[in-house]
């Protein structure tokens, strides 16, 4: 049993590794430790904890997947009848948008890592949940509906494992009738893929000091919708992607179109968190690119089935930062594996995540415990993940120092000199600033006027939260900290004009502006869609987003 304190005693487990995440990297993960085990003949305990509901619940991803971790993974998955791979990619398009027409680019233009061929399109949801059956076939529990709240340390300072959190908490902070004490699993290895800001790969990298020697991480987010749209205007397996509007030349991002099996299509919108403008609202934006007359056309005498958002990491070879700690390994996207210009990131979550296990598994056989296993930190860089984040790492510093049409170009450039010749024309470029310290005051910037919705192709915040599935307890204490109130409205409100209310798609902040104590910062925590957004680019860090009680949030389908 775990220490005493005000709230009872925490029952304890002891395994081998703790997994945080049941996403592509800690399902790989699981599924690779427990092969080694297999193959040498050992038993070894694995425990996977997922905050959604279900596994695939809290997932969200475009998605177009290079199956090259799934082929190491599990070799033989291409003879299996039921896979969720069913949709192999056909054709690639590269669109740029004008505010009424859009060119098409040739795709020869287009250095070979963009090509998509040999890639799926799937529902990474469905991915996860495929990988879950695996690992559970093979003996390895998972738990969906217990979030990870906290790390635990020994005496020496590594970690010893993680808690989850306490349940049936009032939104008074005391226990309720539903009140359960969370558990605290103890493990010789802990291993966090918890998908971008990760709630406690923050904690870590801040405790360990694990950026010190790397860049300034930055993000996007996305904004998705699944369609099931008319069968005529189905292409099964084209790929389509566009930049330009409606974002102006100084905004960064794109969109994407996935034609998947049964007459849907994956429709989704980037937008970087670099952008200046606190007037911008991403949501509002993508649905303005749906009206282009090069757009609205795939979703006309459609039906909207599915809508969420994420958070996307985009720092990517530079900014990922150490990643081994006394303990424990950050997989995936908590580490930041995600290439840029392919969209892509799925495949190196998978690859980190094996990586990660083979460590873990040699330290093991070492009679190792809680050490700290800094050769995954050679082994990533030296590995395919490396590889193929090396050779794009300018791609977004030259976006963000250029703007989108010269940025592109000189990125373009760039990769080709990568990829024919091994060198960089350009180094290795800095990011600059966070995405925090990049909003300039409301007073400086054009106020961004968004056509309503006509509740055909675009839609409105709330109509879209109700297709997330998303809920939490009402009666619980609100996720979304703001550490300093007062510093919320001088700065956030009286200096940005309130942006919370515009970068959050989900319509969880809003500035009450009647009543006696107006303006009011108000939460609507229940909308919450774990975007992470505000945790990356509130101007002052002044919220942090920390794990709700468990399976709250989204429960996307088929996402």
């Amino acid at each position: 049993m775990a220490e005493d304190n005000a709230l009872g005693e925490r029952e304890s487990m002891d395994v081998d590794v703790v997994i945080v995440g049941a996403g592509p990297a800690g399902l790989a993960a699981a599924i690779r430790l427990k092969q080694i085990a297999n193959e040498k003949g050992e038993e070894i305990s694995i425990v996977v904890l997922e905050k959604g509901s279900e596994v695939g619940a809290h997932i969200l991803s475009g998605a177009v997947v290079d199956p090259i971790a799934v082929d190491k993974l599990l070799p033989e998955w291409r003879e299996e009848e039921n896979t969720p791979f069913k949709t192999p990619v056909t054709a690639d398009h590269f669109l740029v948008l004008g505010p009424a027409g859009s060119i098409r680019l040739p795709n020869l233009f287009m250095p070979k890592l963009m090509n998509n061929h040999g890639n799926y399109i799937v529902s990474l949801g469905n991915v996860c949940r495929w990988l879950a059956e695996k690992a559970e076939a093979m003996g390895i529990e998972i738990y969906p509906g217990f979030a990870a709240a906290e790390i635990l340390y020994n005496e020496d300072g590594s970690v010893a494992g993680v808690a989850t959190g306490d349940m049936g908490i009032g939104r008074d902070g005391k226990p309720n009738a539903m009140f359960t004490r969370g558990m605290e699993l103890k493990a010789k290895y802990t291993l966090i893929g918890e998908g971008a800001r990760g709630s406690l790969a923050k904690v870590l990298i801040e405790k360990f000091g694990l950026d010190r020697d790397s860049d300034v991480p930055k993000f996007g987010i996305g904004i998705k919708e699944l369609w099931q749209v008319d069968p005529s205007k189905h292409q099964p397996g084209l790929v389509q992607h566009s930049f330009g509007w409606p974002l102006d030349g100084k905004t960064g991002g794109g969109s994407f179109l996935y034609h998947l099996e049964d007459n849907q299509v994956a429709v989704g919108f980037v937008v970087h968190l670099n952008y200046q403008n606190p007037w911008l609202s991403p949501f509002d934006e993508f649905q303005r690119f749906k009206t282009h007359p090069a757009i609205r056309e795939t979703f006309e005498g459609g039906k909207r089935i599915s809508y969420g958002a994420r958070a996307i990491t985009e720092g990517g070879y530079q900014s990922v930062p150490k990643l081994s700690f006394p303990g424990g390994l950050i997989m995936g996207c908590s580490a930041g594996f995600v290439n840029v210009p392919r969209i892509k990131g799925s495949h190196n979550a998978m690859l980190s995540g094996m990586l990660a296990a083979e460590e873990v598994m040699a330290a093991l056989g070492r009679g190792e415990a809680n050490t700290e296993l800094a050769h995954y930190d050679i082994a990533w860089r030296e590995s395919e993940i490396g590889r193929d984040l090396k050779n794009v790492r300018n791609v977004k510093p030259l976006w963000s120092k250029f703007g989108t049409w010269a940025g592109i170009a000189l990125g373009g450039l760039d990769m080709w000199t990568n990829e024919l010749f091994g060198v960089a024309l350009f180094g290795t470029m800095k990011h600059g600033k966070s995405d925090a310290e990049s909003l300039k005051p409301a007073k400086d910037c054009k106020k961004i006027e968004y056509p309503k919705p006509d509740g055909v192709i675009s839609f409105d915040k709330l109509s879209s939260v109700f297709l997330s599935n998303t809920n939490h307890e009402e009666d619980q204490p609100i996720h979304l900290k703001v550490k300093d109130e007062t510093l919320q409205k001088l700065s956030e409100h009286d200096v940005f004009a309130g942006p919370s209310n515009r970068y959050c798609p989900a319509g969880v902040y809003e500035w009450v502006e009647e009543g006696e104590d107006a303006p009011r910062f108000q939460i609507n925590a229940q909308n919450c869609v774990h975007c992470k957004t505000c945790d990356i680019k509130d101007p002052n860090r002044n919220i942090t987003w920390t794990v709700p009680e468990g399976a709250g949030g989204p429960n996307y389908p088929n996402m």
